[in-house]
């Protein structure tokens, strides 16, 4: 008898979980409202707001835009997006996530605390995200981001360093890279670093690695621009090779499923569970025709 199993952890974190419902909240309310951005890096869960009324515009509508109400999302954003607002006469509906809010304030107080010294904060994440954007923001650009070794170089040797992770980047990889800078920059210079990888974002690495592990096929739900889901594809991956990513189930390689008795279901903090649960519903039709 063939099992499909969802993974129990799979699905939107809290900050998502908080952004959508202050977004349906407010769509209830018939207004129109808008929103700085995708308000979750899956483009089937972003479909199904944009049909209850949700308007995703870019950074340049958003300069443009006058006297409207706005989402900010989960990832946070930089200074200049609430001066923006204020200048134009938005009325902002802030779902920055908790965890990233704390690490905007902690990067901001350090940044102010080394004005003047020979220092330098470096932010180890994807150049150009949402979340990072927000982060380098605090520090009116003088961050350093770098997502690989290979960029180490950019960092100077001779200035004091405090290294930061955006939230939800792989822990593991942080700590490479933490033990790489450290290496780089020259003896007698202080170079600390504070561990501000998400906790679930950091555990769910752990979990699902072994939830892959334990059914023969693995599909990986997940929108094609989340770094969270990228990173725990790979765990999957790692301990699964016949795992595959997938948007949704016209995605679905359902011929795969033939002769396999156990499945397994997951995906990242941005994917909407009932996303899964349509998943697995068109395996069980499949195999019950």
């Amino acid at each position: 008898m063939l099992k499909i199993e969802i993974d129990e952890h799979s699905g939107f974190c809290f900050g998502v979980t908080t952004a959508i419902k202050k977004a349906e909240e407010e769509l209830q309310k018939g207004e129109k409202l808008y929103c700085l951005g995708d308000i979750v890096h899956n483009s089937i869960e972003c479909e199904r707001l944009k049909n209850l009324g949700l308007i995703t515009i870019n950074r340049e509508e958003f300069g443009q835009l006058h006297n409207a109400k706005v989402l900010l999302r989960a990832h946070g954003e930089p200074p200049a997006t609430y001066e923006t607002a204020h200048r134009n006469n938005l009325e902002i509906i802030d779902a920055t996530c908790p965890v990233v809010l704390k690490l905007q304030q902690r990067i901001k107080n350090k940044w102010k605390e080394s004005t003047g010294k020979e220092s330098q904060i470096v932010i180890y994440g994807q150049a150009g995200h949402a979340e990072v954007l927000g982060l380098v923001g605090q520090t009116h650009g003088d961050a350093i981001v770098i997502e690989s070794s290979s960029q180490i170089e950019n960092i100077a040797k001779d200035k004091d360093t405090y290294i930061y992770s955006q939230t939800t980047k792989s822990l593991e990889g942080y700590k490479l890279i933490v033990n790489e800078i450290r290496r780089h920059i020259s003896k007698g210079r202080e170079c600390k670093s504070f561990n501000t990888v998400c906790g679930q974002v950091a555990n769910r690495l752990n979990g699902i690695g072994e939830f892959a592990k334990s059914h023969e096929l693995i599909f990986f739900v997940c929108g094609k621009k989340s770094s969270n889901g990228r990173i725990l594809f790979d765990e999957c991956k790692k301990m699964n090779p016949n795992s595959y990513q997938i948007e949704g189930t016209e995605d679905l390689d359902l011929s795969l499923t033939q002769g396999v008795q156990s499945i397994g279901i997951c995906g990242a903090t941005s994917t909407p569970k009932w996303l899964m649960e349509n998943c697995r519903q068109a395996i069980i039709n499949y195999n019950n025709k």
